[in-house]
C-alpha cells in the first residue's frame, strides 16, 4: 500500500471542486496539452533535490515520480516519515500548487503566508 498525493498547478482562484475535476479527468486520460507548467517543473526539483527518486531510503513507493503538464503524483510508502509530508506541503504553498490527498479527497490550498 501507498499514500498517495497529488499536486495541481491551476488557475489563481481554482477550488478545491476544480482540482478534484482536473483529477477526474486525468483518470479518464483526458490530459492537457503544451509545455510543463513552471511551478511543477521547479516542485519537481526541490522535492527530487530533498528525496532523490532512487535513492537506497526513498521515500516514494512507485518511481519515477508521475509528472505531468500540471500536475505530479507521489505515492509515498506507509512508512514514509512526517518529514516528508511536512516537506510536500511547504514546497507545493512555496510554487503555488494545490495539493490534493488521494486518500479522502482533501485539497490543500498553499498556505498564505508562503511566498507573500
Amino acid at each position: 500500500m501507498s499514500f498517495d498525493l497529488v499536486v495541481w498547478a491551476l488557475a489563481t482562484g481554482a477550488t478545491a471542486a476544480n482540482v478534484r475535476a482536473a483529477h477526474e479527468s486525468c483518470r479518464r486520460g483526458e490530459h492537457r496539452a503544451g509545455p510543463p507548467d513552471r511551478r511543477i517543473v521547479a516542485f519537481h526539483a526541490a522535492l527530487t533535490a530533498s528525496y532523490p527518486e532512487r535513492a537506497a531510503n526513498s521515500p516514494w513507493a512507485v518511481t519515477p515520480l508521475h509528472v505531468a503538464v500540471d500536475h505530479l503524483e507521489m505515492n509515498l510508502t506507509e512508512t514514509c516519515a512526517d518529514e516528508v509530508l511536512l516537506t510536500v506541503e511547504r514546497l507545493a504553498g512555496m510554487h503555488g500548487l494545490l495539493l490534493l490527498d488521494l486518500q479522502d479527497g482533501s485539497v490543500y490550498p498553499p498556505p498564505a503566508t508562503v511566498g507573500r
